[in-house]
């Protein structure tokens, strides 16, 4: 096969879980989106997208923010037009973080939590953190700029013990 290839272009990250146990602190998850260059694609984000904060030139945008989890369906959408992203972006990480407001909470506790990844009515990918349960942090998919063929994404199920203002500078290291 040839050119023709366009790799993927508009994706929406999607987010669910049902709210904490009546009496119990909320659950509060939040998407989170690490932009890498390609002089430094494992290391300090260039951009880095949650709520509250776009990126600079629009192309990463955080649609719905949800500080409970009630809702029906997906209660986070996140949209990433990575075929509008400048040439000196390389890569995307995108994950999730717990805040930690209520005392420490891992995904294991959230009942139903699951992401979504799809481009147009097409899922690329779902993920259920059952793999990092023990986890208050986690990355879930990255995309990665290839030359000929736009942008290619694969599955990146990798927990972490962090709080979320650390997350950030955590998403796009090398795996150990």
């Amino acid at each position: 096969m040839s050119g023709l290839n366009k790799g993927v272009g508009k994706i929406e990250v999607a987010l669910k879980w049902d709210p904490a146990p009546a009496g119990a602190p909320a659950h509060d998850l939040d998407l989170v989106a690490a932009v890498f260059t390609a002089d430094d694609s494992h290391g300090t984000p260039a951009q880095l997208v949650h709520f509250g904060r776009r990126s600079p030139d629009g192309t990463i945008t955080l649609l719905r923010d949800s500080r409970t989890g009630q809702g029906f369906g997906y209660d986070e959408a996140m949209t990433l037009e990575l075929d509008r992203l400048a040439g000196r972006y390389t890569r995307v990480v995108v994950g999730v973080a717990v805040q930690q407001g209520g005392g420490r909470v891992v995904f294991g506790r959230i009942a139903h939590a699951e992401v979504r990844v799809s481009e147009g009515y097409t899922e690329l990918l779902t993920y259920d953190f059952a793999g990092v349960a023990d986890a208050t942090a986690a990355t879930v998919v990255e995309f990665v700029r290839d030359g000929s063929a736009g942008w290619t994404f694969r599955p990146l199920p990798r927990g972490f013990d962090t709080d979320p203002e650390s997350f950030g500078s955590l998403m796009g290291t090398p795996r150990p």
